[in-house]
């Protein structure tokens, strides 16, 4: 069942970062149940059952422009451990569940605010996206080649910068009002997040060990024992053996002069190094360099797009992707000793559990016709 089993969570739908939050509770076992806004939320860009992000969750539609549709949700907050939303701020309070009335009705509820910007700032109302929150945290402008910065997906400000945070500060929130009795809100900003990833590089440039200059620096490209190369098919392989141990054993398996590869940390010599890697590793297929050096201690891995990976013999092993109803995604994760996840069930359409939920969280028969009837139920 997971860790979290036992745990009721709130998802008010929305988009990227929220979801995903939602995802990783589920999978850890919570019970999560998406509050649909209306039968067609304007923006989403999966439909819920196609979406990785909806596996594991139960749907709920609510109108909640309506005073039944209202009292519907907060009824279900009062049995809530959790809620989270992904509004501007004042959006909430606007419709008529934002922390204070939330928290009037359930005092323990630990209530997530999921934002790019934060709940305050100068910045705090108006529209952006992870590429703009990373921008001003620092990471951004870290990430990419000299001319330019490289958009690392929406991996680093959505996900890593948001989504985790919120998931780690409506975790700690929860532990907190165990012994507290209290609920509180945690306000999880995207910008605070991505600013916080890049801790390491502070301490790192206070010591004189990194440059804000991109591609010249251990980590961002610069080193040519931390980088990647072209095969000779076109495809590519990575190398980061930054240990001196493990730099010599890649040059022994690549038959390359120690002397001529000497003075690994001289950063005056990476680039003329870079170049003869380059030529050495299009020498070969992506297939064979993993037949010389995967497995070994020279810090290589093949790189893989997302639909090679799940075959992967280490993947694979360890069962990292799994397939849910003939779509192959990754797995739950962390792992637990005892406390294992189930396989997720596949996401539900929107709206579709809608009368099972209200009925298992305390609905009469009755009421939820009367809900059906008034039109809250969408």
């Amino acid at each position: 069942m997971g860790p979290l089993a036992g745990i009721k969570v709130l998802e008010i739908k929305g988009l990227g970062p929220g979801p995903y939050a939602g995802m990783l509770l589920a999978d850890l076992g919570a019970e999560v149940v998406v509050v649909e806004r209306s039968s067609s939320t304007p923006g989403i860009a999966l439909p819920s059952a196609m979406d990785v992000h909806s596996r594991g969750k139960k749907s709920i539609a609510l109108d909640l422009k309506t005073a039944e549709g209202l009292e519907t949700l907060m009824t279900l907050v009062e049995k809530a451990d959790m809620l989270f939303e992904g509004f501007r701020p004042g959006v909430a309070e606007r419709v008529g569940f934002g922390p204070d009335a939330c928290l009037a009705r359930n005092p323990r509820l630990v209530y997530g605010r999921m934002t790019g910007w934060g709940q305050d700032g100068p910045l705090s109302t108006v529209a952006g996206h992870d590429i703009n929150y990373i921008a001003i945290s620092g990471a951004l402008a870290a990430i990419g080649s000299r001319e330019k910065p490289a958009v690392p997906l929406n991996l680093v400000g959505d996900y890593a910068g948001g989504s985790l945070f919120l998931v780690m500060g409506m975790l700690a929130a929860l532990v907190e009002s165990k012994t507290s009795g209290q609920g509180q809100v945690v306000d999880a900003a995207i910008t605070d997040g991505a600013a916080s990833l890049m801790s390491m590089f502070h301490g790192m440039q206070r010591l004189g060990v990194w440059s804000s200059q991109r591609s010249a620096n251990l980590l961002d490209g610069a080193a040519h024992y931390y980088d990647v190369y072209e095969t000779a098919d076109g495809k590519f392989v990575s190398v980061g053996p930054l240990e001196p141990q493990f730099y010599a054993l890649l040059l022994e398996k690549l038959e390359l002069d120690p002397e001529t590869f000497g003075k690994q940390l001289d950063p005056s010599r990476w680039p003329e190094l870079k170049q003869r890697l380059e030529q050495v590793f299009r020498t070969r297929t992506r297939q064979e360099w993993c037949e010389l050096l995967e497995g070994t201690d020279a810090c290589f891995a093949p790189v893989l797009d997302f639909t090679e990976a799940p075959d992967h013999p280490h993947n694979r092993a360890r069962q990292t992707f799994i397939d849910i109803n003939g779509l192959t995604q990754p797995a739950p994760a962390p792992r637990f000793s005892r406390s294992q996840c189930d396989v997720p069930e596949p996401g539900s359409p929107e709206g579709a559990d809608t009368e099972s939920v209200l009925a298992d969280w305390g609905f009469e028969a009755e009421e939820i016709e009367a809900l059906r009837q008034s039109g809250a139920l969408t």
